[in-house]
C-alpha cells in the first residue's frame, strides 16, 4: 500500500500477486523433494505385508575404501592373519555416504518428471522372474494409472513394472546429473537402469552380473541368497506373494539376507550372480547401475 492508505497501483499489486504465487508454488516443490516428491498415494489400500524387516543383515558400510571393497587373498592363509572376506566378489553391502545425489533427486520429483518426460513412450516389464512379455505406452499413462499398489493376488504376468528398458538417449538429460558409486570392477563398464514402481511391486528372485541400486524417493526391500543357496520361489508370483505365503514358513537357516534401503541415504551392492528379490514398501523411484 502507498503512504497515506491509497490503493496499490494495478500493476504493482499483478506484480505482488505474482510473486507470491510463485513462492508458495517453489515452497510445495521444495517440499515435495525433500519429501516424498510428491510420489506417495494418499489413502487406504496399500498392502499390510508392506513392513521393513526386523534387523537389517547386511553389514552397512560409511568408510568403505575401494581397497576393502575389491580385496581378496589369493593363498590360503593362518585363520588368525586373513583378513575381512572382500565384498566386491563374495557378499553385499550397503555403501553410506559415497556420493551427493540431491540435484538428481529432486530433478525426479513427480512434477518435473511428468514434466519433462510426460510425453515420453516408456516400455514396461512383467514383474515376474523372465519379464518376457513388454507393453510400451506414455510416461504419463503410466504414472497417472498404473502406479497403484500391487494386488497381492495377481500373478507377476499381469503385473506392468518401469525398470530398465531405458532410452538413454531421451532420458540422457536426467542421467548426466546422477553420481554413481566410485567404486567398479576391472573390466567392467556400467549400465544405469531406471524404475519407478508402485507399493507392493517388486520383482521376484533372479540373478545376473554385479550392481548398484539407489532408492532416490520411497523404500525398498531385498531378499538375497548367494549363488549356491537357490530360493524356494516361483517364478510367476510376485515377491509380495511369496513373502506371505512362503516367507514364513522358512526356518531361520533357510532366510534369506535381507534389508530395506531407504530413499537418498545408501547404497545396495550385490555381487556375481546373487539370488535377489526387491519389493517396493512405498511407491519408489530408483535406480541401479549394472557393471558388465
Amino acid at each position: 500500500m502507498p503512504r497515506g492508505g491509497g490503493l496499490m497501483a494495478p500493476g504493482a499489486r499483478l506484480r505482488f500477486l505474482l510473486a507470491v504465487w510463485t513462492l508458495a508454488v517453489l515452497a510445495r516443490r521444495s517440499a515435495g523433494e525433500a519429501g516424498d516428491g510428491g510420489w506417495q498415494r494418499r489413502g487406504p489400500g496399500a498392502p499390510a505385508a508392506l513392513a521393513e524387516e526386523q534387523r537389517c543383515a547386511v553389514e552397512r558400510r560409511a568408510d568403505l575404501s575401494y581397497s576393502e571393497f575389491v580385496q581378496q587373498y589369493v593363498r590360503p592363509l593362518p585363520l588368525a592373519t586373513r583378513p575381512t572376506p572382500h565384498y566386491a566378489f563374495s557378499r553385499p553391502v550397503i555403501l553410506q555416504g559415497l556420493t551427493d545425489n540431491s540435484r538428481f533427486r529432486a530433478l525426479c520429483s513427480r512434477e518435473r518428471l511428468l514434466d519433462s518426460f510426460g510425453d515420453n513412450v516408456v516400455r514396461l516389464s512383467t514383474a515376474n522372474t523372465y519379464s518376457y512379455r513388454k507393453v510400451d505406452l506414455p510416461f504419463q499413462e503410466y504414472v497417472e494409472h498404473l502406479l497403484y499398489p500391487q494386488d497381492p493376488t495377481s500373478l507377476g504376468n499381469d503385473t506392468l513394472y518401469f525398470f530398465g528398458d531405458n532410452n538413454f538417449s531421451e532420458w540422457a538429460s536426467l542421467f548426466q546429473h546422477y553420481s554413481p558409486p566410485p567404486f567398479s570392477l576391472l573390466g567392467t563398464t556400467t549400465a544405469y537402469s531406471f524404475g519407478i514402481a508402485g507399493a507392493g511391486s517388486g520383482v521376484p528372485f533372479h540373478w545376473h552380473g554385479p550392481g548398484f541400486s539407489e532408492v532416490i524417493y520411497g523404500r525398498k526391500r531385498w531378499f538375497l541368497y548367494p549363488p549356491e543357496k537357490t530360493p524356494e520361489f516361483h517364478p510367476n508370483k510376485t515377491t509380495l506373494a511369496w513373502l506371505q505365503d512362503v516367507y514364513p514358513t522358512l526356518t531361520s537357516s533357510a532366510r534369506p539376507l535381507e534389508c530395506t534401503v531407504q530413499a537418498g541415504e545408501q547404497v545396495l551392492y550385490f555381487p556375481d550372480r546373487w539370488w535377489h528379490a526387491t519389493l517396493n514398501l512405498d511407491t519408489s523411484v530408483f535406480i541401479s547401475t549394472f557393471l558388465s
